[in-house]
């Protein structure tokens, strides 16, 4: 992790405006601050003050209320402490919680699923203690419906793994992908993947077939009793 004055020293360069545009991209700009926000090395509150006096408010919005979701949750969690672990609402899915299993099996633990982006995921989580939001959101949701494992599971699993795990943002940002605390799921396809990730990663179809198809197809697979 860069020192205090180091990443303040890289944030110079950050731009909120192409962060917007960019940041769902596996190598679009992101400002990789959040381990220095957790410890509170910098604060949420001196990254808004820097962008907001360097930018305005049109280029800096997206970024500012990112900041601003990490507050949030943080008091959520705060006067709902009985909801960070278990389900703020009922599975939207179809299913109930008992048809999820509670833990993790080996092939994920291991990186050894059948899709080849998934294990890509997991081994630069286990490996980095960091992962990009939208490979973060892709894999709970791999996870929570492509796998029917519980949320909980996932989320333990992030949280010995990310050097800039919130307990607030992880557990509820994980019930959001399961719809325990969002109206629907959140799935994805591989269209959706080579979209943000082809950049960075060799997305071959035979090699992810698991989440190959169309987003009507894959919802029905995964969600028969809608």
């Amino acid at each position: 992790m860069l020192s205090r004055q180091d990443a303040l020293e890289k944030f110079n360069s950050f731009n909120p405006a192409l962060y917007a545009k960019t940041r769902n991209f596996l190598n679009g700009q992101i400002s990789r601050l959040s381990a220095h926000i957790k410890y509170g090395i910098i604060t949420n509150k001196e990254l808004y003050q820097y962008i907001r006096d360097k930018y305005n408010f049109v280029e800096s919005e997206k970024f500012i209320q990112e900041l601003a979701w990490r507050d949030f949750w943080r008091s959520y969690a705060y006067h709902n402490p009985d909801q960070i672990w278990i389900d703020v609402e009922e599975y939207k899915t179809g299913f109930q919680t008992s048809d999820y299993s509670d833990e993790l099996p080996t092939d994920i633990l291991l990186g050894q699923t059948p899709t080849v982006v998934i294990n890509h995921f997991i081994q630069e989580l286990v490996n980095t203690g960091y992962l990009h939001n939208h490979a973060r959101m892709y894999l709970a949701s791999y996870i929570v419906h492509f796998r029917r494992i519980k949320w909980q599971a996932g989320a333990r699993f992030f949280l010995e793994h990310l050097l800039d795990g919130d307990l607030a943002s992880n557990n509820f940002s994980w019930q959001w992908i399961a719809s325990t605390f969002a109206g629907k799921p959140y799935i994805f396809n591989l269209e959706n993947v080579h979209k943000y990730c082809h950049q960075t990663l060799s997305i071959d179809p035979q090699q992810n077939q698991e989440i190959d198809g169309s987003y009507e197809e894959i919802s029905a697979r995964l969600f028969p009793n809608l």
